[in-house]
């Protein structure tokens, strides 16, 4: 997402044959090799902008590459002032463990004077001339196409094994502008849960992430264990690991049911302006190495980030409030909020010192958040919802389509572990579903 337009990357899968797939090979080799000389050139002249690298190896590049043509130079040296500022702002950080960035994966940026794209053919310029690309669109790419987006001008492509090329298609729209927000939505970022203030009453939606962090660290623990990372086979097992993609797939789904509440309702967000490096300042006085890992995996920021992006690309308003102190001050009477200490029955209940009001740390966070945005709405004095809260389970919200959809079926009933199954010879020649739910309904039977 740049400043102006929402961006979205479709990949496609093209089959070529030998001939193609070799012209294509030989634009990747020379392009490796202008990129390579780009970076070198930017560390030794401490230069990382596009234009400096373009007009400090230009000429060079051009009578060592004479066949290929210009434009490759262009987009290598574009390549190279992306690759050259995120290392040099991670070597600033000290997080960077090499004398310079290296290419370990090439994709070949193309310009609009490097491809051509219709519906019939995709068409890339070589050493040799065009070669001509049989797509094959998948339905994420009919639906960016038909949905309003415009195609951009570039592109990039990566040649894989099998004759195989993967052509990146980038789609753009225009932000829209944000609208006027009746009221808040507050929402509290925490480590397996997420807490949100919904139509008044607070809601714990739990997203498991400290289940799943631990379960994919004895994973790697039991792959590896005895034997060295640097084994094939090790490796192999490791990769296949999903750790990443599944929280991912939980930070998308989840952002997007809370952007669509706060659409529903025409209110904005309220959310922690969580400070750079969180984990790091979270983590500087705990010794537990599990722990440790635990809060470094949480995605404190990436959940934050996935949910202003996708309030921006909806028109959402989203409103950043300090988080200093939001769970452990009363926000009735403004003093500290005494919990027990960890292993006691309830540790994420306090007590409030003045009042004597219970309060659940992720609830209490919620009305801290409104407080600090200027909503003055009353407090629930005293009553269950503000230490005993609603929790909705991952697999109750994961594929819904609304939050307020996972609160029709009581927490805790009989239909939420135990719901009513049909079988298959009562469905097949039925021509509606609630027509099968009348036999033996009246006797409580399982259908």
């Amino acid at each position: 997402m740049d400043g102006n337009h929402i961006v979205r990357t479709v990949m496609l899968s093209l089959k070529v044959n030998s001939e193609v797939y070799a012209r294509l090979k030989e634009v990747e080799e020379e392009y490796k090799q202008i990129l390579e000389d780009a970076i070198d050139y930017g560390l030794r002249n401490n230069i990382n902008s596009f234009t400096k690298l373009k007009a400090g190896i230009y000429r060079q590049e051009r009578a060592k590459h004479h066949s290929l043509p210009s434009h490759y130079i262009y987009t290598a040296c574009e390549d190279a002032s992306a690759r050259l500022k995120s290392y040099l702002k991670r070597r600033k950080q000290g997080k960077a463990y090499t004398d310079k960035p290296e290419i370990r994966n090439v994709s070949v940026h193309l310009d609009d004077h490097l491809w051509k794209f219709s519906l019939s053919e995709v068409r890339i310029v070589t050493r040799k001339g065009w070669v001509s690309l049989k797509p094959f669109f998948t339905k994420l790419f009919w639906r960016y196409y038909n949905d309003g987006w415009a195609l951009a001008s570039e592109s990039s492509f990566k040649l894989c094994k099998g004759n195989v090329v993967k052509l990146y298609l980038v789609f753009k729209r225009p932000l829209p502008k944000p609208f006027e927000a009746k009221g808040y939505i507050p929402v509290d970022l925490n480590e397996d849960n997420v807490s949100v203030l919904l139509d008044g009453k607070p809601l714990l939606v739990e997203t498991s992430v400290k289940k799943i962090t631990l379960g994919y660290a004895y994973k790697r623990k039991r792959i590896s264990e005895g034997r060295s990372t640097k084994d094939r086979v090790v490796r192999r097992a490791l990769k296949s690991l999903k750790e990443r993609f599944k929280k991912l797939d939980i930070r998308r789904k989840l952002a997007k049911l809370i952007v669509t509440e706060a659409l529903r309702e025409g209110k904005g967000i309220i959310l922690e302006d969580l400070p750079k490096n969180t984990p790091e300042k979270m983590v500087q006085d705990i010794k537990d190495k599990q722990l440790r890992d635990r809060i470094y995996k949480s995605a404190f920021a990436s959940l934050k980030n996935a949910i202003v992006e996708k309030a921006k690309e909806f028109g959402v308003p989203v409103l950043l409030v300090n988080p200093a102190y939001t769970s452990s001050v009363c926000p009735i009477h403004e003093c500290k909020i005494i919990y027990p200490p960890d292993g006691s029955s309830a540790p994420r209940v306090g007590v409030c010192e003045r009042g004597r009001e219970r309060w659940h740390r992720d609830v209490v966070a919620l009305y801290n958040l409104l407080k600090k945005a200027g909503n003055v709405s009353p407090m629930p004095l005293g009553s269950k919802e503000s230490h005993d809260p609603l929790t909705v389970r991952l697999g109750e919200w994961l594929r819904a389509k609304s939050l307020h959809l996972t609160l029709n079926v009581p927490l805790g009933s009989k239909e939420s572990h135990d719901p009513l199954t049909v079988r298959l010879g009562e469905w097949l020649r039925a021509k509606s579903l609630h027509l099968t739910l009348n036999v033996n309904k009246m006797m409580g039977m399982t259908v």
